[in-house]
């Protein structure tokens, strides 16, 4: 082998810049290393500095017009030319000369990346090597040109694709889509209806807020004014000849010189006080029905189940959350829960209640619990409050609530029977007094002993005397006065009923018959 093709052979195996070792596709980018050591082109005087294109590079042949190995030709390129036509042809441009980086010993600078399905890199047709075939330039032009299109059909598909996912969303969206240079951007309207908004759609805008307004002294002027001291929620359940009747609870009402309504619309009605039932904790008022414009409508709480939704609506925290919806469970049904109705700090009456999950905070007494046909069955009164304590709401049952607010809207009060008697709790006396003053056998350490017993009364006409220890009534165990409550205010006992009352008096058990009057006051 002669030293000319040993150089060729060398040359193969180490690759010059701007060679590669196997073809490159020729849509496909590349980007060369900087040129050193024995892969630097020889005679940088007589090498071009043009670009080589990807498939110059590979289809050279030969050697140069000057008698040097080509200096991207393989051994066999170089023996299977049998012709310098090639190289007849190319002598016929002049040779450029290659720019000479300073310090670099006289190397030809690296050779810029190709584009991608690129030509000519630089200059003119290449430099350096064999000029661009027309074949190659066609397939490079087919090919951008094919993936162009790919590229479209491609996108295509993806946004098909994103408008039929929207097309065919479980929550029927409708949705609408543009196009930019940055992306595809999505707009989505969404039709959401459930039985919860339709419930709300049939009540909400009939529950209002109660502000309670009461004297106050202007500490500036010492004059006396009128401040709000709480606030609470209403029903609207009732519109007739102009005027529209609310109901709330009690204690939302209670010791107020002025009552007014907030709408969920913004506006304002004064209020008047029909009258109130504290027992169950309800209040009725009165106010022009200009801008009512929903009615509630009450369902049937006794039909009421375990587990079935209940909406919560109402002005937590005040008119600022005014329309406050919260939504859980009926947790539990025929509920009694002790309330003490005089703040004395005793627990004087049980109210029967619907335990529900739906938060109620304060602000809520007095607002709507619904069920999912938009019907009131019950209206929020109380939850239990403590650290340990967690969704646990009570409300009064609707059919505890209309025969008595029919009642206050007729009478501006509740008429229930009466004994006509004050009562204090046997277990709350000491139990020394219990046996020496009461004189109660053992084991009665139980009943209600009564404390006053109003001239005239039912009690009195009766025979019943201040120290009687009322153990009974109508059948049914008197344990204290709460239970003695619920025994005569329970919805079958009217004002006339006769009822048979067994009692201790001293040491000995009676009995005598009770016709029952009319309460006039806080004595049962």
């Amino acid at each position: 082998m002669d030293e000319k093709n040993k150089d060729l052979e060398t040359q193969a195996k180490e690759p010059t810049s701007g060679a590669s070792p196997e073809k490159l596709p020729e849509s496909q980018s590349y980007t060369r290393s900087e040129p050193n050591g024995d892969a630097a082109v020889h005679n940088p005087e007589t090498a071009s500095t043009k670009d080589i294109p990807v498939e110059a590079v590979h289809s050279a042949e030969g050697v140069t017009p000057e008698g040097e190995p080509f200096a991207t030709a393989t051994k066999e390129e170089a023996e299977a030319s049998s012709t310098h036509a090639f190289f007849d042809e190319a002598a016929s441009e002049p040779a450029r000369p290659a720019t000479q980086a300073s310090g670099n010993n006289g190397t030809v600078p690296p050779i810029p990346p190709t584009r991608a399905g690129g030509g000519n890199l630089s200059g003119n047709n290449g430099g350096g090597g064999e000029p661009p075939k027309k074949d190659g330039k066609k397939k490079t032009i087919w090919g951008a040109f094919l993936a162009g299109i790919l590229g479209v059909l491609i996108g295509a598909l993806i946004v098909l694709g994103f408008s039929w996912g929207a097309l065919h969303d479980d929550n029927n969206n409708d949705a609408t889509s543009t196009t930019s240079n940055t992306g595809t951007t999505k707009k989505v309207t969404v039709e959401n209806t459930t039985g919860t908004t339709q419930a709300l759609e049939k009540v909400q805008d009939a529950v209002v807020s109660v502000l309670n307004y009461q004297a106050g002294t202007s500490i500036a002027t010492g004059d006396t004014t009128e401040d709000e001291a709480s606030s609470g929620s209403g029903v609207v359940y009732k519109k007739s000849n102009g005027k529209a009747y609310v109901v709330t609870n009690n204690h939302v009402v209670e010791g107020a010189n002025k009552l007014e309504v907030t709408f969920s619309s913004g506006k304002k009605a004064e209020a008047k006080l029909v009258g109130t039932d504290k027992w169950n904790d309800l209040a009725v008022l009165e106010i022009s029905d200009k801008y009512v414009t929903k009615v509630a409508e009450f369902g049937n709480s006794d039909a009421v189940k375990v587990g079935e939704i209940a909406i919560a609506i109402g002005s937590p925290l005040g008119t600022e959350f005014a329309g406050s919806v919260t939504q859980g469970i009926v947790s539990g049904v025929n509920r009694t829960v002790p309330v003490d109705t005089n703040g004395d700090g005793t627990e004087d009456w049980e109210a029967e209640v619907i335990q529900t999950d739906a938060a109620i905070n304060p602000g809520n007494s007095g607002g709507a619990l619904v069920n999912i046909e938009g019907q009131v069955i019950g209206i929020n009164s109380m939850k239990i409050s403590t650290e340990n304590v967690e969704g646990i709401g009570f409300a009064i049952p609707s059919n505890t609530v209309v025969p008595i607010i029919d009642q206050l809207e007729k009478n501006g009060e509740v008429e229930r029977p009466s004994l006509g008697v004050t009562l204090r709790d046997v277990d709350t006396i000491p139990e020394v007094q219990q046996q020496q003053f009461l004189k109660l056998p053992s084991g009665v350490d139980y009943g209600a002993m009564v404390q006053e017993v109003v001239a005239g009364s039912a009690a009195d006409k009766a025979g019943l005397k201040k120290y009687d220890v009322i153990v009974e009534m109508n059948g049914k165990k008197v344990t204290n006065s709460m239970t003695l409550r619920q025994i005569l205010y329970a919805n079958d006992v009217k004002i006339g009923d006769k009822m048979e009352v067994k009692y201790y008096r001293e040491g000995k058990k009676e009995t005598t018959t009770v016709t029952l009057t009319a309460a006039s006051s806080t004595n049962q």
